[in-house]
Parts: structure tokens; C-alpha cells; sequence
């Protein structure tokens, strides 16, 4: 059972007015180009491109509390070791090239590589992946938990409170409100990590009442449980939100270095994250509900205003990405999915179609948060059926030496789709229960693999 002061509600409201106020500052702007309002005029200095890249990295934050409590220092080195080698790779290769071709999304370089038909398939992927709905079901549960209400009019709360401002400042407000998002979410975690360290003990106490497989790397896990987490890491290459924040760059420097002192942050954050989940086990014990080891933690150890302080770091870890990926979907929706049938778009109907595309994502993201109530499904299906499709098809449209042709490109990305979602079906069908430890997102990429190779020894031939 969580309680909460008159202050530390008070705490978590002045949060969410700080988030709206600042949010709304970009919208006294006169400026109204497209450019202005889909990536800040492309302006985006080192300060606030690394902020903003740090605070919307963890928007999963109640999944890192449940799988550290599950798994121990597992979820560190599947969560966030890998992600690091993927994203300097991405800092030393692709930030720079990505700033440089001064476009808007992933499905316009697409376009320009492999053509319309792709781009528009790579488009409906991308705003599948981009769904907001996981982060939308996360703030509609805390806020449930905090003000007692129920799930539907929570996730309408939750639209409202990390959107409204959108539709007025855009990108803008975006990284803004993440700035505020990035101290705020660090102080909550350094609060319950001293209190913790404080109250319960250091390595000793961890070491004392922690299984013993949660204090290794590896844990009990098999091999193909480490595998595929490091095959989804591969996604940082085609993370929407990598790319807008290296278009919206000041200039390709900002885009490179900002991701690699991002990932110092991460690092730093991560020992947060993973340190307080092991005091969660350990405090704990078995019997509590992994899902909710943070805010469990913090019922048991922090005292009353530390505890709304925490709170409001965990609405802002998990706002920071809700907002984020609310207007890359809009984005998506205006520019790839409307702009692509639509020509000739002028800017004040691009930013039209952006701010219908913060409702479309806005009502399909509830209806999904609503029906599946399962933060983990969501990302594991989506992630296993979209990734495939994509991953190659950007990493090429970057290197020209790696480019396939346009109709093989095309069959690549559907059938890297269709094979993972016919594995997804067969591996949880009673008849192949064999194939159970195979995942779908395997299946899905060693297509894609496949398919890529033969269109480059065609390609090869064909020059010859």
C-alpha cells in the first residue's frame, strides 16, 4: 500500500505545472515555418541536444525497476551495456551523415534511397514503433496509484498533461520540457539511492540478502536471452528519435559529441537505476510485485516531501519519452503518411496534418494502452514484428555500398515483417513447443540478413 502526503502531492502537481508552463514558453514564438516547428529550426545547441537525448532514453523506467528486481545486474548488461557500444557506433558513423542530408524523418531518406513504396511501408512501421501508448499506460498507472481514479480517465490525463503543449510549441517544447525532465529525474534517483545506501547498508547488505545470481552479468539466463536483448539493441541505429535529434542539431559536431557525452549520462543514471533495484530485491524480499519496486522502495525508506520529489522523477523519466515519441508519431503522420500521398505540402499544412497526427496518436495510443494493459507486450510485440523490417534498409540508405535495389529493398522490408510475425504465431502454438526459445525478432532480422546479401551480390554482379 503507497500513501502520500499533502506535500508530496503538492510536489507531483507543481511538477506537472512546471512541465506545462515551460512547455508553452516556445509557442510566444511568431515563427511558424515547418522547419521551426517540426525541429526547432534545426538549431539545437550541445547543451540541450544532450539533455534532452538523456532524459528520453529511460521512459521505460518501471521495466528497468522489474527486470533489475527479476534479474539483478542482468538487466544492466543487457539494458545498457550494449546500448552503449550501438550508440557511439552510431555517434562515430551515422550522426554526422544524418545531420548533413538536412531532412525531417527516417522515410524521407528511405525515399531518397529506395523509393516511394518503401518509404511509405517504412513509414507505417516506424509509426507503429513510435506508439506512445507504453509510456501513456505507465503515467495513467501512477497516477492511478496516487489519485485513486480509474484507468480510462487516467490515460485521457495522461494525453492531456503531455501534450498540450505540443500542439502549440512543437519540437521546441519537446526538448524543453525534457531539459526540465533530465535534473529532475536525476535528483529523484540520487535521493533514493542515498536513502538507501543510508538506511540499509552497502555491498554488504546486497551480498547478504540478494540471490546470488543477481550480483553477475549473466545471472541464470541462457545464451539466446543475452543474444536477442543485444539483436534489439541494433534498434539505436533506427531509432526514430536518434535521427530527429541529429536533424534538429546545430550542426553535425552537436549531433556526434552529444550522443557520446550522452552516453556517459546513461552510464551514470543506469548505476542509479540498477543500484535501487538491487536495494528494491534486497529489501523487499520475494514477495512483492516487481513491477512496482521503485515506488515500493520508496514507500519503505524515503520520508515524507523525498517521496513526492521520487515520484515526480518517476513521472518525469517516463514523460520525457511519452512527449518525445507523441511528436515523432505526429511527425510521421503529417510528413510520411499524409506529406508522401499529399505533394507539395505548404508549411502551414504541415503543421496542421502534425497537430491532427498529436490527436490520431493520441486516441490510438489510449485504445491500446486501454485493451492490453501490458507495458512488456507492447514493446515485445511491436519490437519483434517492426525492427526487421527496417534496420538494414536505414543502415544502407546511409552507405551506398550497401545499397540493394528498389524492389528488393521493398521484399526485404515486408518479408522481414511477415517472417516475424508467422514465427510470433508459431512459437506460442502448443504444437511447436520446441520452438518456444527461438524469438521472433531472430526469425525477423535473419531474413532481412538474407534477402539484403543476395541483393548485394546481385547488385555486384550487375556492375560487373
Amino acid at each position: 500500500m503507497v500513501s502520500f502526503s499533502t506535500i508530496d502531492i503538492s510536489i507531483i502537481v507543481f511538477f506537472f505545472a512546471a512541465v506545462i508552463l515551460i512547455g508553452f514558453i516556445p509557442s510566444l514564438k511568431k515563427r511558424r515555418d515547418a522547419a521551426s516547428f517540426l525541429l526547432s529550426g534545426r538549431n539545437v545547441g550541445l547543451f540541450l541536444f544532450v539533455l534532452t537525448t538523456v532524459a528520453t532514453w529511460y521512459g521505460g523506467i518501471l521495466g528497468v525497476g522489474e527486470f533489475t528486481y527479476r534479474y539483478g545486474l542482468v538487466s544492466w548488461f543487457t539494458q545498457g551495456f550494449p546500448y552503449y557500444i550501438f550508440a557511439l557506433l552510431f555517434a562515430m558513423f551515422f550522426a554526422s551523415k544524418i545531420r548533413r542530408s538536412s531532412l525531417i524523418t527516417i522515410p524521407d531518406k528511405i525515399e531518397q534511397t529506395y523509393g516511394r513504396s518503401t518509404a511509405i511501408f517504412s513509414a507505417v512501421l516506424i509509426f507503429i514503433l513510435v506508439s506512445p501508448a507504453p509510456y501513456l499506460l505507465m503515467i495513467a498507472n501512477l497516477i492511478m496509484m496516487i489519485f485513486g481514479i480509474e484507468l480510462f480517465p487516467a490515460l485521457i490525463m495522461s494525453f492531456i498533461l503531455s501534450s498540450v503543449y505540443l500542439f502549440r510549441g512543437g519540437y521546441r517544447s519537446d526538448v524543453l520540457t525534457d531539459a526540465l525532465a533530465f535534473f529532475v529525474m536525476f535528483i529523484g534517483f540520487i535521493i533514493l539511492f542515498a536513502f538507501s545506501y543510508s538506511n540499509l547498508g552497502g555491498y554488504d547488505f546486497l551480498r547478504g540478502n540478494l540471490p546470488n545470481d543477481h550480483l553477475t552479468f549473466t545471472g541464470n539466463t541462457s545464451i539466446t536471452f543475452i543474444i536477442v536483448w543485444f539483436l534489439i539493441a541494433l534498434w539505436t541505429f533506427a531509432d526514430p528519435g536518434f535521427h530527429q535529434r541529429c536533424y534538429a542539431a546545430k550542426s553535425s559536431k552537436v549531433a556526434k559529441y552529444g550522443i557520446i557525452i550522452s552516453v556517459f549520462f546513461w552510464a551514470l543514471f543506469d548505476f542509479l537505476t540498477t543500484s535501487t533495484g538491487l536495494y528494491g530485491r534486497a529489501a523487499l524480499g520475494e514477495a512483492a510485485n516487481p513491477v512496482i519496486t521503485f515506488p515500493l522502495l520508496a514507500e519503505k525508506i524515503l520520508p515524507s516531501g523525498f517521496k513526492g520529489v521520487f515520484y515526480a522523477a518517476l513521472f518525469a523519466t517516463i514523460l520525457s519519452t511519452l512527449n518525445s515519441f507523441l511528436f515523432l508519431s505526429a511527425t510521421t503522420f503529417s510528413k510520411d503518411l499524409v506529406g508522401k500521398f499529399n505533394r507539395g505540402l505548404d508549411d502551414n499544412s504541415l503543421i496542421m496534418f502534425t497537430r491532427l497526427g498529436l490527436l490520431v496518436a493520441g486516441i490510438v495510443s489510449v485504445v491500446i494502452a486501454f485493451s492490453i494493459e501490458s507495458v512488456i507486450e507492447i514493446w515485445y510485440t511491436v519490437g519483434s514484428i517492426c525492427i526487421p523490417g527496417i534496420i538494414l534498409l536505414v543502415i544502407s540508405s546511409y552507405y551506398p555500398r550497401l545499397k540493394i535495389s528498389n524492389r528488393l529493398a521493398f521484399i526485404e522490408a515486408a518479408l522481414a515483417v511477415s517472417a516475424s510475425v508467422v514465427w510470433l504465431i508459431i512459437k506460442n502454438t502448443a504444437a511447436f513447443p520446441e520452438l518456444y526459445e527461438i524469438e521472433p525478432m531472430i526469425i525477423g532480422v535473419l531474413t532481412a540478413v538474407v534477402i539484403h546479401t543476395i541483393g548485394l551480390i546481385h547488385t555486384k554482379k550487375s556492375g560487373n
